[in-house]
C-alpha cells in the first residue's frame, strides 16, 4: 500500500497478499518451513536471487505484515522481528558491536538493558558510558575514537525523561555516530525518530503495540543496510517472532491510535490529580508543563503517552503503602496494558541496578510508575486516591 495514507489506514489496510480463499482477515501461517516448486527454485530462493519465503525462523507471510507496518508508520526503510523487546535490543546490539567498540547511553535505561552493559559487554571487551538525562551538553565528552553509537530510550523508563532526538542526531552526524533509539514508549504513532536522524528504532511491542498484556514481541527497524546486517546476525542467532505472535500484533496495531489517544488522555488527567496531591513529592509526564522538558516533548511527540512516575512521600514505607492499599489497579511490571498498571521500580524492574546508578536515574525507593490503561479514568484517580490517604 502507498505510504501516502494516513497512519491510521495504513494500520488498518496493510495486510498479506490474499490467499486463493480470498480471505477478508488475514490467516495464520503456523508453518516452520515453506516448500519449493523444483531444485533451481530452491537453489536461487537460498541464494537470495529470488526473494520469497524460506523457513520461519527467517521470514513469515504474519511476520512479514508486522514488519511492514512498523516500517510504514515509522518511515522505516526496512525492519526484523524478535521474540522479545530484549531480543530487538540484544540482537541489534550484537549485530552492531565488536570487540573493543564503546557505546554512549543515557543512564536511564531498562533494567535489563543495564544488565547487558553492565555484566555482559566487559566480557566480551566492549566499553560504556553513562550521561545524565539532565547532563546532555556532557555527551561529547564522553565520545572516544572507538565508540560506535549513541543509545536512548526517550520517554525513560521508568523516569519518564525525555531527550532531544534532534539534538542527539546533530552529535551523532557530527562525530560519525549512529543514533539508536528505543521508542517503546512513545510507539511510533506519537513520535517518529528517524525523521529527527536516528538510524534504527527499537521497540518492545510487548507494550502498547499489543496494548492487552497478551504477547511477548520485540522490532527493530531502519536504515535498510543495517537491518540486512540485523537480519543476518538474528538468521543465525534465532531470536525470531512467532506467527501466532505477530498475527496478534498485526491485529493490534489496527486499533493502536484509537487505543493510544485514550490512554495519553486519562494519563493527562490522572498526572494533572497527582500534581496537587499533598502525600505526592513529584510527578513527572511528558505533557505537564512542569515537566523539565516539555518543550522537546511538545516539540517531538504527538501526545505524552500512557506512562506516568511520581514520588511519594515516605521512602520504601511509604511506597509499600501505597502499593499494599491498591484495590483495583493491577500490581505488575508489565505496561502498555488496557488495565492500569502500578509497579515500584527499585524493588522490581531495577532492583539489581546499583544504587549509584538508580540515584543518577531518578529511581528513588518512592518513586511509582504508573502505565494508566482504558477504564474510566474517574475510577482510576479514585483508586490511586484512595491509596494515598493510607501512606
Amino acid at each position: 500500500m502507498s505510504n501516502n495514507k494516513k497512519f491510521e489506514t495504513l494500520a488498518v489496510r496493510t495486510q498479506t497478499e490474499t490467499s486463493q480463499f480470498s480471505e477478508h482477515s488475514v490467516p495464520l501461517y503456523l508453518t516452520s518451513g515453506f516448500v519449493f516448486d523444483d531444485a533451481e527454485e530452491m537453489r536461487a530462493s537460498f541464494a537470495e536471487e529470488k526473494q520469497r519465503d524460506l523457513y520461519s525462523r527467517y521470514s513469515n507471510p504474519n511476520v512479514n505484515e508486522f514488519v511492514d507496518k512498523v516500517c510504514l508508520m515509522e518511515g522505516a526503510e526496512a525492519g526484523f522481528a524478535f521474540a522479545s523487546g530484549m531480543a530487538a535490543v540484544f540482537s541489534t546490539f550484537g549485530t552492531l558491536l565488536d570487540a573493543g567498540d564503546h557505546v554512549v547511553s543515557c543512564s536511564s535505561v531498562f533494567g535489563a538493558t543495564h544488565g547487558l552493559f553492565t555484566k555482559y559487554f566487559p566480557k566480551w571487551n566492549i566499553e560504556y558510558s553513562y550521561f545524565n538525562v539532565n547532563e546532555v551538553d556532557k555527551i561529547e565528552s564522553l565520545i572516544k575514537p572507538n565508540t560506535k553509537f549513541i543509545y536512548a530510550e526517550t520517554p525513560t523508563n521508568p523516569g519518564v525523561d525525555v531527550l532531544d532526538l534532534d539534538l542527539l542526531s546533530a552529535i551523532c552526524k557530527k562525530h560519525g555516530l549512529l543514533l539508536v533509539i528505543d521508542n517503546c514508549f512513545a510507539t511510533p504513532y506519537l513520535q517518529n525518530p528517524i525523521k529527527h536522524g536516528a538510524d534504527l528504532v527499537i521497540h518492545s511491542a510487548t507494550k502498547l503495540m499489543d496494548g492487552q498484556g497478551r504477547v511477548l514481541g520485540g522490532v527493530t527497524v531502519g536504515n535498510k543496510e543495517l537491518i540486512r546486517e540485523i537480519y543476518l546476525f538474528s538468521r543465525l542467532t534465532g531470536p525470531a517472532m512467532s506467527a501466532f505472535n505477530a498475527w496478534v500484533l498485526s491485529k493490534s496495531l489496527e486499533t493502536l491510535a484509537v487505543r493510544t489517544d485514550k490512554h495519553c488522555e486519562n494519563a493527562l488527567k490522572l498526572a494533572t490529580f497527582l500534581e496537587g496531591h499533598p502525600k505526592v513529592t513529584w510527578v513527572k509526564y511528558p505533557f505537564l508543563k512542569s515537566h523539565p522538558q516539555y518543550e522537546v516533548a511538545k516539540k517531538q511527540m504527538k501526545l505524552g503517552g500512557n506512562i506516568i512516575a511520581f514520588e511519594v512521600e515516605g521512602g520504601i514505607k511509604g511506597g509499600q503503602a501505597f502499593f499494599d492499599s491498591i484495590k483495583m489497579c493491577s500490581l505488575s511490571a508489565n505496561l502498555g496494558d488496557t488495565r492500569t498498571i502500578v509497579t515500584h521500580p527499585a524493588s522490581t524492574t531495577h532492583a539489581k541496578v546499583e544504587p549509584e546508578v538508580k540515584a543518577a536515574a531518578g529511581i528513588t525507593d518512592g518513586l511509582v510508575r504508573v502505565s494508566v490503561g482504558l477504564e474510566h479514568v474517574d475510577d482510576v484517580i479514585a483508586d490511586i486516591e484512595q491509596a494515598l490517604e493510607n501512606i
